[in-house]
């Protein structure tokens, strides 16, 4: 490895750590919005809430890494190419080649951690996010009643407590019940806890009354010293959960027949997600190819870098648009699905071609050459 490969290499690496981890934090800030209401209503902590989202990673770097990878590219060429750093080294003898080997180096690494990624951590890590979220919406361990406030269990379940003791009591407990139409229940209570038992979650109270009102609109009130009142829970369990396309493991999506809970008339949905993940990472590839054919292809001048960089910008626009509307047609037309892998090959091919068939710069002419010997 040159000197030249060695410099080139580490502007790469070094953009590719920053702008990988910049698109990841703003992508991340972004989904994370959706989980306010699980922190705010459901007391999620912080570390729980924190891995619920880094579970997320690996579904946002199989779209940031081919981005992040034709964005260190186009700027790292084209800053050489403002630097005259290239037009030195073509006029060194390095070959079309020679000067993308760094790039290329990089897009062979990028390439197969992105096959990691499709292949093994997307569909486990966005399983584990999945079933972490299913825990979190359909038990109530995680909840956190809100002092002096009206806490929604569910739409006909509302809790109100005016104090949490520091053992975890609650002080001051109202619960308001409207499950049984017509008939709703208030129970009110000086003190109790929510807690987990085998048959749910529970809220006990103690010295407290419990009010109804029956036929002819009569309310009724019960005094008690302790009552058990049972949190309503879903009936769906974590084995009964539907896991979508991408939770499934390569196995699965391979032999459709043989997997549990897939609708024939959903197949489509499931030969996409299985060829997408040995498509994107090829995508990656693709959009690295149009970068260098566009920087380097033809003479290397300062003028024509504006135009260039717009072209390779907007080629990689067009195939990243046109990947996810195929995606969407073929699940419909899965005879279509050479055409996925069409769109990742023709970056590919018609980048490699642009290297290799380089125009050469044209000889001076024998009036040019005149001239220059007249003017030695």
């Amino acid at each position: 490895m040159n000197s030249y490969t060695r410099y080139v290499l580490r502007q790469l690496f070094a953009g590719m750590i920053l702008v990988s981890a910049g698109l990841t934090c703003i992508i991340w800030l972004s989904q994370s919005l959706r989980f306010v209401e699980m922190i705010v209503n459901r007391g999620l902590s912080a570390g729980t809430f924190v891995y619920m989202t880094m579970l997320l990673l690996p579904n946002f770097l199989t779209v940031i890494l081919p981005i992040a990878l034709f964005t260190v590219i186009v700027f790292t060429y084209s800053k050489m190419v403002t630097d005259r750093e290239l037009v030195v080294m073509r006029a060194a003898g390095v070959g079309q080649f020679g000067l993308s080997k760094p790039a290329l180096i990089v897009t062979l690494l990028t390439l197969v951690f992105g096959y990691v990624l499709n292949l093994y951590l997307l569909p486990e890590s966005y399983r584990a996010f999945r079933v972490l979220q299913w825990e979190i919406r359909n038990t109530y361990s995680h909840v956190l009643l809100k002092e002096g406030s009206f806490n929604p269990i569910t739409s006909a379940v509302t809790v109100y407590v005016r104090e949490r003791a520091p053992d975890g009591q609650l002080l001051g407990i109202l619960v308001h019940d409207e499950r049984e139409d017509g008939a709703p229940v208030t129970l009110m209570a000086e003190r109790g806890a929510l807690v987990e038992s085998s048959k749910g979650p529970r809220v006990v109270m103690y010295n407290g009354n419990r009010q109804s009102v029956g036929e002819n609109a009569k309310l009724s009130i019960l005094y008690f010293d302790r009552y058990v009142f049972e949190v309503p829970t879903s009936n769906e369990t974590l084995a009964d959960r539907f896991r979508e396309p991408r939770e499934r493991s390569m196995s699965e999506l391979i032999n459709l027949e043989d997997a549990q809970g897939i609708n024939e008339n959903d197949w489509g949905k499931y030969k996409v997600e299985l060829h997408k993940r040995f498509v994107t990472p090829l995508l990656g590839v693709g959009y690295a190819m149009v970068g260098l054919a566009c920087l380097l292809y033809g003479p290397i001048t300062r003028r024509s870098q504006t135009m260039r960089i717009v072209t390779a910008v907007g080629i990689m626009i067009g195939l990243q648009g046109a990947a996810l509307g195929l995606e969407n047609i073929i699940a419909k037309n899965l005879y279509l699905l050479p055409l996925l892998y069409a769109l990742a090959a023709l970056p590919i091919l018609a980048g490699t071609i642009m290297l290799i068939r380089h125009p050469k710069a044209p000889k001076p002419s024998k009036s040019s050459r005149r001239s220059k010997l007249k003017a030695a």
